[in-house]
C-alpha cells in the first residue's frame, strides 16, 4: 500500500467530495458532568452542538454529501439536528471505537464511491469554511491531508507524579485537528487492513493512513477549531458564540416611549399585558395598555420606524378593543426582520393606584413572552406622582419606556 496516487480523479475538474461526521461516541468526560447525555446533542447557545457542526459542512459548496455516524439510541436527537439542512444523508450506526465508527461510515459510502472523503469530529462545531477549503484543495495533489496548527507553547514531559523529565523541542510539532481528508479508496483500504490486522488502537485517521504507508501532509488549521471535551469547553464555546453574536450586532440603539390614558368607568385596568382589578378602567381605542403602548413606541423609535399611531391608527376599526400585545409583537417582528435583537426593555408606570408591586413579576413574564426574550431582559417599575398633576388627581395613568436593540452594523448611507 505504499504506491502513490496521481492527481485526484474528477468530473468537470470538480472532485466528488463526501464528509463523514463522527458522532457515535458517548463523550464520557462531558456526559458525566451533564447527566449522561452525549455531548454532541447538548445545547450550545440555542442549538445542538452536532447541528452546528452539520451546518458548517452543509453550507460549504465543495461538499456533495454528508454522512453521520451515530449511536442508534439517539436517532431522534440526530433527526432534530439535521432538520432544515440540505445534503444530510440517513445516518449509519457506529462501532465500539472511533476507528470502528469511521470504518462503518466508509463502508456505507462505498456503493457510491466519492473521490475524496473528509472525516470530522462532531465535537468541533467551529470548523471554518477556509479550513474545509484548504483541506479539499490540498487533496488535488496529496494522498492524505491533516488540518493542524503549529505548537506554540513549550512542551514538557512529566512522569505520573507530575515531575518534569524533559523539555521537548516544539519545532516541527503540530496539534492535529479535523477534518482529515483522504482519497476515498485509499483510506477505506487502510481502515479495512487495520481492522483485519486487529489494530484498533489508532487515535485518528491520519495514524491509520501512515500505518498503511500513505503519505499524510499538513494544511493550516485554525486555533479556533477547538474540540469540545469538558464542561469548561462547553462554557467557553457558549461565551464565544455570545461574543460573536454581540459583535455581529454592533449597531446598538436606544429608544424611548411615553403614553398616557385617562380613567373611565370600569372595573379593571390592563397594564403590561396583565389585567388588574380596579375602580376604573383606562379609556382607549384598543385595550388602553399604557405600558405596552409606551414600550412599542420605544422599540419603533430605536428602529427609526415611526410610532404606534402610524402603524396602528386609532381611526382603523381593526384595532378597536385590540390586545396591545399585537402592537408590541409587531414592533419585535420589525427588529427581527432587520436581523436584530431586543437586548433590554424597561417600563416605568406612573400611577397613584392600583398598586403595581403585587403584579410586577407577572408583568415582566408577559412582556418577555411577547418579545421572545429572557425575563431578565425586562424591567418593570412603578412610582406615584406625589399627588401632583393629572396622575396625582387620579385622572389617569402614564408610562415611560426605554428599549435597547442591537442591529447588524451597516456602513452609513450618504
Amino acid at each position: 500500500m505504499t504506491d502513490k496516487a496521481g492527481p485526484v480523479p474528477s468530473a468537470g475538474d470538480q472532485p466528488r467530495v463526501a464528509a463523514i461526521i463522527v458522532a457515535a461516541g458517548s463523550g464520557r468526560r462531558l456526559a458525566g458532568a451533564v447527566g449522561g447525555r452525549p455531548k454532541q446533542y447538548l445545547d450550545l447557545w440555542g442549538q445542538p452542538l452536532l447541528a452546528r457542526t452539520l451546518a458548517r459542512f452543509a453550507a460549504h459548496p465543495a461538499i456533495g454529501s454528508i454522512l453521520t455516524v451515530i449511536d442508534p439510541a439517539f436517532r431522534d436527537d440526530f433527526e432534530a439536528c439535521r432538520a432544515g439542512l440540505a445534503g444530510i444523508a440517513d445516518p449509519v450506526a457506529g462501532g465500539a471505537t472511533r476507528q470502528a465508527s469511521v470504518l462503518a461510515g466508509l463502508r456505507a459510502l462505498a456503493p457510491d464511491e466519492p473521490d475524496i472523503v473528509l472525516i470530522h469530529d462532531a465535537a468541533r462545531p467551529f470548523v471554518s469554511s477556509s479550513v474545509i477549503e484548504r483541506t479539499v484543495a490540498a487533496l488535488r495533489e496529496a494522498e492524505a491531508v491533516l488540518a493542524a496548527v503549529p505548537v506554540v507553547d513549550t512542551v514538557q514531559k512529566a512522569d505520573a507524579s507530575g515531575l518534569l523529565l524533559e523539555t521537548i523541542p516544539r519545532e516541527g510539532l503540530w496539534a492535529a485537528q479535523t477534518p482529515q481528508g483522504f482519497r476515498f479508496a485509499r483510506i477505506l483500504a487502510a481502515h479495512e487492513a487495520a481492522a483485519a490486522a486487529g489494530r484498533h488502537d489508532f487515535t485518528d485517521d491520519a495514524a491509520v493512513a501512515r500505518w498503511a504507508g500513505i503519505e499524510v501532509r499538513t494544511v493550516l488549521g485554525d486555533p479556533g477549531n477547538v474540540k469540545i471535551t469538558t464542561a469548561d469547553d462547553l462554557v467557553a464555546a457558549e461565551r464565544r458564540l455570545r461574543m460573536e453574536e454581540m459583535l455581529a450586532l454592533a449597531d446598538v440603539r436606544v429608544g424611548t416611549g411615553y403614553d398616557v390614558h385617562r380613567f373611565t368607568e370600569g372595573d379593571a385596568v390592563v397594564l403590561a399585558g396583565i389585567r388588574i382589578p380596579h375602580t376604573h378602567k383606562l379609556e382607549g381605542h384598543s385595550d388602553a395598555d399604557v405600558a405596552l403602548h409606551a414600550l412599542t413606541d420605544a422599540i419603533l423609535g430605536a428602529l427609526g420606524d415611526g410610532d404606534i399611531g402610524s402603524h396602528f391608527p386609532p381611526s382603523d376599526m381593526r384595532w378597536k378593543g385590540a390586545d396591545s400585545a399585537v402592537f408590541l409583537r409587531e414592533a419585535a417582528r420589525r427588529v427581527a426582520a432587520r436581523g436584530g435583537m431586543i437586548a433590554h426593555a424597561d417600563i416605568s408606570i406612573v400611577a397613584e393606584a392600583p398598586k403595581i408591586g403585587p403584579h410586577r413579576e407577572a408583568m415582566r413574564a408577559r412582556v418577555a413572552d411577547i418579545l421572545g426574550i429572557d425575563v431578565d431582559r425586562v424591567g418593570v417599575k412603578a412610582t406615584t406622582n406625589e399627588a401632583l398633576g393629572f396622575v396625582g388627581r387620579r385622572e389617569g395613568i402614564a408610562a415611560i419606556a426605554t428599549a435597547t436593540i442591537r442591529l447588524p452594523f451597516e456602513p452609513a448611507r450618504r
